[in-house]
């Protein structure tokens, strides 16, 4: 079963070049929707101010060797492991959420291109990693929907409450619940059934790509920037006008306006750590 390429059964119904033309018109969509994205929030500028106000207000040089050893940890740290997530659970569940979009992603281009026409036969392992994607989106996003997201965890609102900032998710983990539901089906000749969930993976994956300007698809692209920046502005100095070092460094001491911080213990007034925020 995981290892038919539901591609290739469908193209006995819908020919490879509309198919290509389909995934084509998605990246198209997704390239538009950051662009537009970029210039209504105006992103780019926003960076570009801050990085100018980061330089005026530096207090040390960093060289191009540092930004590059600066940029390799932004990769390794922020993007590949998403080390700005404290919360483990959640953290996991975004890496599982984040590497099984990508995987998916990559194989449905691999599967489309290579391996539709009614004489190729594609390797069952590029089959086998187009549903392991997809089943791990699945996992972590619903992992995520239910147990970690704080509307539900912190706020006590109802898993089922909707609103437009989960355009995103809600399309993502429709897209590849779909997805998997229609590939068990086609592989199993499944018919009819088949048919209308291919229709409803369409549905949400147009929605998931042509949704970029009014979803959060496009921070995946803010998010390294950002990073970057406030890695930079750490080493220069500037720091956005923050404290860089912990609160047991003399120098840190003496900026506390309140002389009893001064020489508080470094555990003081950490309460509010010892628990999850779940009295709602």
């Amino acid at each position: 079963m995981f290892a038919t390429n539901p591609f290739a059964e469908l193209s006995a119904f819908v020919s490879a070049g509309l198919m290509q033309a389909y995934v084509v018109v998605m990246i198209l969509l997704v390239i538009g929707g950051t662009l537009f994205d970029v210039m209504h929030k105006r992103s780019a500028k926003y960076f570009a101010n801050a990085q100018a106000n980061s330089q005026a207000k530096s207090t040390r040089t960093v060289g191009s060797g540092e930004k590059v050893s600066i940029a390799v940890q932004t990769v390794l740290v922020d993007v590949l492991t998403s080390g700005e997530f404290h919360n483990q659970k959640r953290r996991l569940s975004h890496l599982l959420g984040m590497y099984g979009f990508v995987l998916n992603v990559v194989m449905t281009i691999c599967l489309v291109f290579g391996y539709v026409g009614a004489e190729a036969a594609a390797p069952g392992w590029i089959v086998a990693l187009w549903y392991l994607g997809a089943l791990m989106v699945c996992i972590g996003g619903y992992w995520f929907w239910f147990f970690i997201r704080v509307d539900v965890n912190s706020e006590g609102h109802s898993p089922f409450r909707l609103v437009r900032a989960d355009l995103f998710i809600v399309s993502l983990l429709a897209s590849m619940t779909f997805a998997l539901i229609w590939g068990i089906l086609q592989s199993s000749g499944a018919g009819g059934i088949a048919t209308f969930f291919f229709a409803l993976y369409l549905i949400a994956t147009t929605v998931l790509f042509a949704g970029v300007p009014w979803s959060k698809f496009a921070h995946m692209f803010f998010k390294p920037a950002a990073a970057f920046e406030k890695r930079v502005s750490n080493a220069n100095g500037y720091a956005w006008n923050l404290p860089l070092q912990t609160r047991d460094d003399p120098e840190q001491r003496k900026r506390h306006s309140m002389e009893l911080l001064q020489d508080a213990p470094m555990d003081m007034g950490l309460g509010i750590k010892r628990e999850a925020p779940n009295h709602y």
